[in-house]
């Protein structure tokens, strides 16, 4: 026994080092060489992969003073994920698994929330198919991305505090094309309460997202990869647009966040576009949320609250030929008036330095940030702080 599992452990090992880094896409079955298994009917098939992200950061205490506010030492990530079908192509499936404290959103919720997707696929056609179970709702460019696929160790401050982000449902996804244009068409009716609940209450979420590529596909799914690794040959655009309404949600993020104490209308609007060419990739993404009350309160006068705002990232990157690549982002985030004395606006101003030694699979990343609080970029605010983040990547 002892013997046969190390050869298959030699086996796995050596496949994986064939492997070729591919394109990522977490709202749709994939399609990637991996570690894989088919039954001799040819019948079920299954593809393993997994990706750890391991890093250290550090935040100064006001941008004159760079000691240090807080160190962040840990693995970030840790996920095994499988994709395959079952009884022939048209009936797939996707699953996946964290394993670290920050990817099981414990500090919200107070459990482990190992089940990241677990959905089931059945493709009617290559232009249209189905989704029943947990993944990621067809929401804003930037959280539909992968974490693997990102240019910078972290998403967007306006990511962070407007997506809508995974939720159980059902979703449709259809595409096709305009001469040489491409369009999808993307819908979901979920729960509204994220992943991981026990129990689900009567509101439910609607979400609807179009995307308009005119000069067609990207290579290997670039739109939904950040940074020109492919070094587009020709110019290619993606434009969407997509809108979320959540009813009765009792989380202050919708599907993430913690509890509120009475449920809330909210309502979502997404907006964003990715260009490539030669190396160069510009992106920008907008997002404004509505709550019908955002402020909660107990029977004790105690406070929760929903986030309202808005927020505008923009993001630009070059590629190098030795796959090194420069970028800077600028994110702004903008709480509404109801709950602007609880909240600042936020921006972030950040640098990014990334070696590509296998795609987006194995890459080294040097992010450095200047956080800046009320609109005030001063470094005699002493509400501001620089930031640093090196990750390294290592996935197949």
């Amino acid at each position: 026994m002892k013997f046969r599992a190390l050869v298959l452990l030699f086996s796995l090992l050596s496949f994986a080092g064939q492997l070729k880094a591919q394109g990522e896409g977490d709202e749709k079955p994939m399609k990637f060489n991996g570690m894989e298994f088919k039954s001799a009917d040819s019948l079920f098939y299954i593809n393993f992969r997994f990706r750890m992200q391991n890093r250290v950061g550090y935040y100064s205490n006001a941008p004159k003073e760079l000691g240090v506010s807080e160190w962040d030492a840990r693995v970030r990530r840790l996920r095994l994920r499988g994709d395959g079908y079952i009884l022939g192509k048209q009936l797939g499936y996707s699953f996946q698994l964290s394993f670290s404290r920050g990817d099981q959103d414990i500090d919200n919720t107070g459990i482990s929330n190992i089940v990241r997707d677990a959905v089931i696929f059945y493709n009617f056609s290559d232009r249209f198919y189905i989704a029943f179970g947990q993944n990621k709702l067809p929401g804003n460019r930037q959280r539909v991305n992968s974490s693997g696929q990102l240019q910078f160790a972290e998403r967007s401050i306006v990511n962070s505090a407007l997506t809508i982000d995974r939720d159980f449902g059902i979703k449709a996804y259809y595409n096709n094309f305009i001469g040489n244009a491409v369009y999808h068409i993307k819908g979901a009716i979920s729960t509204g309460e994220g992943r991981s609940v026990n129990t689900t209450d009567k509101g439910l979420a609607y979400t609807g997202r179009v995307e308009f590529l005119p000069f067609g596909n990207f290579k290997n799914g670039g739109d939904y990869s950040e940074g020109d690794l492919e070094r587009e040959e020709k110019p290619k655009l993606s434009i969407a647009g997509g809108y979320s309404f959540n009813k009765a949600t009792t989380n202050t993020g919708g599907q993430l966040g913690e509890d509120l104490f009475s449920p809330v209308d909210m309502g979502t609007l997404m907006l964003d576009a990715i260009f490539k060419y030669q190396g160069w990739a510009f992106s920008v993404e907008h997002m404004n949320r509505q709550v019908d009350n955002p402020l909660t309160f107990n029977d004790d006068d105690e406070l929760s609250y929903a986030f309202e705002g808005s927020g505008t990232n923009y993001q630009g990157s070059y590629v190098f030929r030795n796959n090194v690549e420069t970028a800077f982002r600028y994110s702004n985030l903008k709480p509404s008036q109801d709950i602007a004395i609880y909240r600042n606006r936020r921006e972030v101003l950040e640098l990014g330095l990334s070696k590509y030694l296998r795609g987006h699979k194995v890459k080294a990343q040097l992010n450095i940030n200047y956080n800046v609080d009320d609109n005030n970029f001063s470094f005699s605010n002493q509400d501001n702080n620089w930031g640093a983040i090196f990750q390294i990547e290592l996935g197949i």
